[in-house]
Formats: structure tokens, sequence, C-alpha cells
């Protein structure tokens, strides 16, 4: 969530950043200006209005104390008439405290400067690539093939129990996923980052302190009766963990790690762009976040591109990193970048990896702050990326590493999967 303060004293730049994220509502900027005005003004007729109450009530204690119980009691009959004419201002001090954080949630998370230009996913910068792509035989066939051919996934039996977008995993291509999952915890936690296993579903509180709420409240499942929400990410528990707490200077930066099952709603169309598992409702996903001093968040997530950048090495995959444009980023994201796989067989990139910095966005609505040096309180920055997506990653190890006796498995996962192929 932006600050009124920085909105207040940096209204153009504002204004010029959001037509960077291509925001349709600027005016709500100055609606929230307006607001911050008039709740000021309530605030300080209220503040006066207390402050003579204050004072009136310790000149009735020294009316009283010397004698003069007339001019105490008319003092008292001023005290109540002000004390009749300060709630209410009170009460729509608070009520337009709630239209102004209404308003505000409603303020997408300024671009960095380093943001490109643009609407669309076309307009993202490529940074760079890496790996080789594969070239495979005319018998090649996509992955939603290959799953069937080896028994790896059954997407009707998933379609029965639940419906589409919720895969079964099965024999070789269950054990094939718990090795992704381990590899890539070890190789986070290899890195300094502390292994969490959070809970699933949050509460309001929690979807909104990372953002989901309001902004994504219909791409999340949500279990009304008791108001909790399945989680779209591990992002959105771990990144919890230090919801409204201040933390030492010297304990940034916070490295956390967490795999998670991750819920989204919003699958999108049918077509060959979402076969298989190329899109679901459920998949599996290792997270990384961290919780820096805001001088540092730049050089971290650059780090953080690094480490991920590796790991896609270690797997032996053809990739490539996307600087993305302001229409193509997140609400609550100030940088993201992409990372993409090549997929052999379907002749196309997969996203597989985000990795945004979220500045003080995430923070403000968190309440987590550090103490410096001098004992005031500060916002820390948020960041957090894939570490990495399952299914994607799964589609294109599938499909580039066929051949006729079976899929070659990258060497850094066979001890992982036991086996250095998977085989009829």
């Amino acid at each position: 969530m932006l600050q009124v303060n920085y909105i207040r004293q940096n209204r153009e730049l504002v204004l010029e950043r959001l037509a960077v994220k291509n925001f349709a509502e600027a005016g709500l900027v100055d609606e929230v200006l307006l607001l911050d005005d008039e709740r000021k003004r309530i605030q300080n007729e209220s503040d006066n209005t207390q402050a003579k109450i204050n004072s009136a009530s310790k000149e009735i204690g020294n009316l009283m104390k010397s004698g003069n119980k007339e001019g105490a009691e008319k003092l008292k009959m001023e005290v109540a008439t002000l004390k009749l004419a300060v709630e209410p201002l009170k009460e729509k001090a608070s009520d337009i405290e709630k239209v102004l954080r209404d308003k505000l949630v409603l303020l997408p998370n300024l671009p960095a400067s380093t943001v490109p230009k643009g609407k669309t996913p076309e307009d993202n910068e490529v940074v760079r690539e890496g790996g080789e792509k594969p070239a495979l035989t005319t018998e090649a066939v996509p992955h939603w093939e290959l799953t069937n051919k080896y028994k790896l996934i059954d997407f009707e039996l998933g379609t029965k129990i639940t419906g589409s977008g919720f895969p079964v995993y099965t024999g070789k291509g269950a054990r094939l996923q718990r090795a992704l999952v381990q590899y890539f915890l070890d190789y986070n936690t290899a890195a300094g980052y502390l292994e969490y296993l959070p809970p699933f579903m949050v509460n309001a509180d929690s979807a909104y302190g990372t953002g989901q709420l309001p902004d994504k409240e219909g791409q999340m499942y949500h279990v009304t009766e008791d108001g909790f929400y399945m989680i779209p990410t591990a992002e959105v528990p771990v990144t919890n963990v230090y919801r409204d707490t201040i933390l030492k200077e010297d304990e940034l930066p916070i490295k956390m790690t967490a795999y998670s099952p991750c819920f989204r709603r919003e699958a999108g169309s049918y077509g060959k762009d979402v076969r298989g598992l190329n899109r679901l409702h459920q998949f599996e996903k290792v997270e990384i976040i961290q919780i820096v001093h805001p001088e540092k968040s730049y050089e971290v997530i650059e780090e953080m591109v690094a480490h991920i950048e590796r790991l896609l090495q270690s797997l032996e995959l053809p990739y490539r990193i996307l600087r993305l444009c302001g229409g193509d980023m997140g609400f609550t994201s100030a940088l993201t970048y992409d990372f993409e796989v090549y997929s052999a067989a379907q002749a196309r990139w997969l996203e597989v990896s985000s990795v945004s910095n979220f500045e003080s966005f995430q923070t403000n609505r968190l309440k987590c702050r550090y103490r410096d040096k001098d004992g005031k309180t500060q916002l820390t920055h948020s960041l957090n990326g894939s570490s990495l997506a399952l299914p994607r990653i799964v589609a294109s190890m599938l499909e580039n590493n066929q051949g006729a006796n079976g899929i070659v498995l990258p060497k850094i996962l066979q001890p992982y999967f036991g086996t250095d192929m998977i085989t009829l």
C-alpha cells in the first residue's frame, strides 16, 4: 500500500509512474489527497475540542479547591457540551479514515524507474537467454501424450475426482514431483534460506497483507464459512510470519523458503496453450522470500535472479529472463523478472518463475518494520520468487529430454529420483 505522505509530496511522480503501469483510475490519487485533507481537518477540530475539555477539566479542579463551586458547575456544563460535540467528530474522523484506506488500497504499487513502458507481454524486455534448445525428432510429442504413455499423470481421473485443472500424479509422476520439491528445497536452504512448512489456508488479514485482497479476491478459493482463503502461493503465509513485527536492523536480511500446493481459480481459456500442465487450478511450487533493508532491495533482487538462474542451469533447460513492462506487472510489484523455459515439443516459451521487488508496498500493509540505529522504526522491503513452479518445469523437462528409449533426467535430479531415466 502506498503511503499518503509520499503521494502528497510526489503527486506528479506518482501519476507518471502509474501511467507506466497503465493504471486507468489515476483520479484516485486526488481523491486520496482530498480525503486526507478532510481527515486532517476533522482531526484538528477534534483535537482542539479535546484540548478545551482537558483544559476546562483542570480548571474545574482549581475552582473547586478555591471554593468557587458556582464557577466549577458552570464550567462542568461547558465541558458536557464539548463532550457531546467531540464524539461525532471522532466518529466522522474514523469514517473518513476507513474510506481513505479503502481508496488507498485500490492504488497499485509504483513501478521502478527501470520498468519498461508497454501494455502487453510482447512489450517485455528479454534480459538474457541461456541453455540450448534441443533438436527433437519428428516423432516427438507434447507432454500430455508423454504423461499418458509413461503413466505419470492422469488428467481424466483428476477431472472425475474434482474437476478440470486438478491432475492426479501417479507412480513415477508422483515420485518426480517429490524429487523436484526436495531438490529445490535443498538448493534454497544451502543458499541460506530457512525452510518453512506453512498453513495452506490463510485468513483475510494475511491475504490483505501481501496484496491478494482486495485485488485478487475473485481469483482465490474462499472457504466462506470460516473466512479462510486457499493460498495462491507460499508467499502469502510465509511473508505474514513477520506481520505486525518490529525487527532489529542487524536481523536483516531474513531469507525464507517453503513448499506448498497453490490454488488458483483463474485457470483461463481452453485450447492448446492451456492443455496438460500449462495451466492448472492446483499445482506445486517452492518459493523464496526475503525481507530486507530498504537500501538493499534492488541489490537483493539481482541476487535472487542469479540464484534462480543457476537453478535452471542445473536442470539443463533452455531459458530466458524477461523484465516485465508496466502493463504486464502485478498489482503489488515495483519490479518483476519472469523466467521462461523453452518447451521444444510445443515450440513455445513457458513461464516457470517470477521474481519481484515489492519495496514497502506489502510491508506497509503488514506493518513489518525495523528499528534503525537512531531508534526510529522504518518499513522494511519484501521480495519473493518462484524457485520453482513445478508444472511447466515438468512439461519442458519431459518434452525436451524424450527419446526412443525413454526420458532422460537431468544429472542433478537423478539421485533424488533414484534412476537416470523414466522408462515404460
